[in-house]
């Protein structure tokens, strides 16, 4: 049960992590110091989404799957609701450039209204 438990916490991180990637920017709007940890996360996402690396996350959590007997993703609500989030049905390698395209150009806008805000003299 220990197991399945932490595979299902690791599950929610993974998800966390995701949603990081893609909004870990806006916080940078925010509070500047974010960049220092959104930087490495979103050049890991594009990485992993652009070169099609398997996430530790996923090899942990298949390890403690199979620790905990489970034999595959089926059963309980990570599993239902959060899993497809994270690994949609019909995932291509043309739709993860696509989406790592989205999430790169995303974050150049954001980053780029951070810059230009830091360069413009105040009042």
């Amino acid at each position: 049960m220990l197991f399945r438990f932490a595979a299902d916490a690791l599950v929610l991180l993974h998800l966390a992590f995701i949603l990081w990637v893609l909004f870990g920017g806006l916080m940078v709007l925010k509070w500047r110091p974010a960049l220092l940890v959104h930087l490495p996360a979103l050049a890991w996402g594009l990485a992993v989404e652009g070169l099609h690396l398997e996430c530790p996350l996923t090899d942990w959590e298949n390890r403690m799957r199979f620790a905990a007997g489970d034999a595959g993703y089926h059963g309980g609500f990570v599993e239902h609701y959060i899993w497809p989030l994270i690994y949609p049905a019909g995932l291509t390698p043309q739709i993860q450039w696509l989406l790592g395209a989205i999430v790169l150009l995303a974050n150049l806008a954001i980053y780029g209204y951070v810059l230009g805000r830091r360069r413009r003299p105040t009042a």
